[in-house]
């Protein structure tokens, strides 16, 4: 695929790693249309393997199938909401990975929810008994009931939805649910249940609770695996993610509010030594999977750069930047490894996010002096190190067409940065 017209100039707002709304719209409509083309995948996955299901999931799925179309017709913008969050882009990437066998009928079992959970948040009547054999029913973007039974009864209408564990509980065990009549947000009050904590000043959630956040053998290497919710400190969080958001908007107001709209789950994950880790994962895009970090500073860098990871994901899918399966690999300044080119483009763009917002932060009024401080001397250290990369991007016959285009805008971007004016290391 080829961007043309307006989509070029979006290509180009992108490659500058600055916060447009061209480009944002862009983004967004990539990523909704990939979600309905990998739930349609899944969708004829089980038809064409329908004498391996299980039969009482395929009948399962088909009704939770026509009970999301009942909700999408109702209230579409809060089904795509539903269907855009990162946690259903990682619960489609299992699903579509997992052999046909009890396995993927475990995954099909989601679809339950995220019907449910549409039916609840648009107050389209419904009611349906779902299985959660590990007593945890999880309402994806919305929170979690904690319950011993084996089965939760699900009632949806118009502004109110009902929780019931089955067996029937003893009275008062039951679930009140709460619909936002304008945005669609639920709010929970009963036993068991706890909602997820929304991060201040955005639509962003504290997500410790889906068991779709992290991969299942974890991130990374080592793998990082998600933080318990029974751990996780929401009061350090958020402090963490008030005070880094308020550091990026003295330094560069844009990409504070780009953080603000586009980041719609920060994952906890568990620490393991000294310095926070960050992670992306490519079918989850909005999704910031990250230890704590250490201050104010480490957050804004953690969110900026992740960010950009998610963006060149999103990019890549609704216009390929470099070819798959090619062997070579390349040595980068930020990391011991060799990469393949797809990483190396990553870690580039990236990077070249915090050259931009170090450059940014050098010079600001307004900000702590350790952070210009910090601020100069990490882009005297990265700054070239991005260069290297680039000249890596533009030299590799990986790319494709449009992916070479990015490239050099990249680059373009890169040279206007220079050096940092008032850089104190």
């Amino acid at each position: 695929m080829s961007l043309a017209g307006p989509h070029a100039a979006a290509l180009g707002e992108l490659a500058r790693t600055r916060a447009e709304a061209g480009s944002a719209s862009l983004l967004h409509a990539a990523l909704h249309a990939r979600r309905l083309l990998l739930l349609k995948a899944l969708l004829v996955r089980v038809q064409r393997h329908r004498e391996a299901v299980d039969d009482a999931v395929f009948h399962r799925f088909g009704a939770a199938w026509h009970l999301l179309e009942r909700a999408e017709r109702r209230r579409p913008d809060v089904v795509r909401d539903l269907l855009d969050y990162p946690t259903t882009g990682g619960w489609l990437a299992a699903a579509l990975a997992e052999p046909v066998g009890p396995g993927l009928d475990r995954h099909l079992a989601r679809l339950d929810v995220l019907a449910a959970t549409a039916a609840l948040r648009s107050g389209c009547p419904a009611h349906l008994t779902v299985d959660v054999p590990d007593g945890l029913l999880v309402l994806p973007g919305v929170g979690r009931l904690s319950t011993g039974a084996p089965r939760v009864r699900i009632r949806s209408g118009a502004g109110t939805g009902r929780l019931r564990p089955e067996p029937s509980g003893p009275a008062g065990s039951e679930v009140l649910l709460r619909t936002d009549p304008a945005t669609g947000a639920l709010t929970g009050h009963g036993p068991g249940w706890t909602g997820l904590h929304v991060l201040s000043g955005s639509a962003a959630r504290l997500d410790d609770m889906d068991p779709y956040r992290v991969p299942a053998g974890g991130i990374g290497l080592p793998p990082r695996r998600a933080e318990d919710h029974g751990v996780t400190d929401r009061a350090a969080w958020s402090a963490r993610w008030e005070s880094g958001l308020d550091l990026l908007h003295r330094t560069d107001p844009a990409r504070a509010g780009e953080v603000r709209r586009a980041v719609r789950a920060i994952v906890p994950l568990v620490a393991r030594g000294p310095g926070s880790f960050g992670a992306t994962m490519s079918a989850a895009p909005g999704a910031v999977l990250t230890s704590l970090p250490s201050g104010a500073e480490d957050m804004a860098e953690t969110l900026v750069h992740e960010l950009h990871h998610s963006k060149l994901a999103t990019l890549h899918e609704l216009v390929p930047l470099y070819g798959a399966g090619r062997a070579a690999v390349h040595r980068v300044g930020w990391r011991a490894d060799p990469r393949p080119i797809s990483g190396v483009l990553h870690g580039t763009y990236a990077h070249l996010a915090l050259t931009d917002l170090w450059r940014r932060a050098a010079v600001a009024e307004g900000v702590p002096a350790a952070w210009r401080a910090r601020a100069g001397q990490q882009f005297d250290r990265i700054h070239d190190q991005v260069g290297e990369g680039l000249a890596i991007l533009l030299e590799s016959d990986e790319l494709t067409t449009e992916g070479r285009k990015f490239a050099h805008q990249m680059r373009r971007h890169h040279a206007s940065l220079e050096a940092a004016p008032g850089a104190t290391g």
